[in-house]
């Protein structure tokens, strides 16, 4: 099984949706450093998975009168997280999540706490790296400009891992960057999904590391969606609220386009 797959949109457009999170498949070799039985991990996939947001990428994409191109991690985050750095700039090494978690969303040992991270960041983090960068560098020798729009969940109430978790919970959050979020960007996504807050509960965007801080043709979002508006809560089905979800994306890939 790919760690990661790289689905085709139109040649003309610029957005790439990245789905990071939405996968609970573990490699055995993976799972035998994890300290958890098996019981206890499903729990902890049920709250750590981003659920049902590969699919709603995939029917925003369908929906797109241009369609967009699609990046989906096809493995836990548990694996690697790939949106976290890979050094001490993480802050979410306070917690113990930073590409390799070592606890879980209830602060419990996930791994040894001296678990070396580095065999599993050069197995899956940076070649998932190097094809994200590949894919935005693409976009631009394309068309001049690539917009990646991060498609996250969230859970309804927060979970003890939260750093910024007493902030407000909206519906949709749009994680934004001073540097590759511009504001008709912000705008697009307030006409799209309606009611959004700004960076609460989550803030930031995934912009690789190669034009991060460095190159305004990348330009990035993260759409954050509150898990209980499409889904049952922790790591149930989707409902109703998933289709009208996945046409406010395709109108916003619709505007950026």
């Amino acid at each position: 099984m790919p760690s990661f797959d790289l689905l085709p949109g139109a040649e003309q457009s610029p957005v790439i949706l990245h789905v990071p999170h939405s996968a609970r498949e573990i490699p055995a070799e993976v799972r035998a450093g994890i300290v958890l039985d098996d019981p206890a991990l499903e729990r902890e996939l049920d709250h750590i998975v981003d659920a049902h947001t590969a699919e709603l990428a995939e029917e925003a994409a369908g929906l797109a009168g241009t369609t967009p191109w699609r990046f989906v991690n096809r493995l836990s985050r548990l694996v690697v997280d790939p949106e976290r750095f890979p050094d001490e700039r993480e802050e979410m090494l306070a917690v113990g999540m930073g590409a390799v978690y070592t606890r879980t969303t209830g602060c419990e040992p996930l791994r040894p706490a001296d678990t070396d991270p580095e065999p599993l960041v050069e197995r899956w983090f940076r070649p998932y790296a190097r094809a994200m960068t590949e894919a935005v560098a693409e976009r631009l020798a394309a068309v001049g400009r690539a917009v990646v729009i991060d498609v996250h969940s969230y859970p309804s109430a927060p979970l003890p891992y939260e750093l910024h978790g007493e902030g407000p919970r909206p519906a949709v959050c749009l994680g934004t960057d001073p540097f590759h979020t511009p504001p008709e960007l912000v705008a697009a996504a307030r006409q799209a999904f309606g009611e959004v807050g700004l960076d609460s509960p989550f803030s930031g965007t995934y912009v690789p590391l190669e034009f991060y801080g460095r190159d305004p043709r990348v330009s990035a979002l993260m759409v954050e969606i509150r898990r209980d508006t499409y889904m049952t809560e922790p790591g149930g089905p989707a409902g109703p609220g998933l289709n009208r979800l996945a046409r406010a994306l395709a109108a916003l890939v619709d505007a950026v386009d």
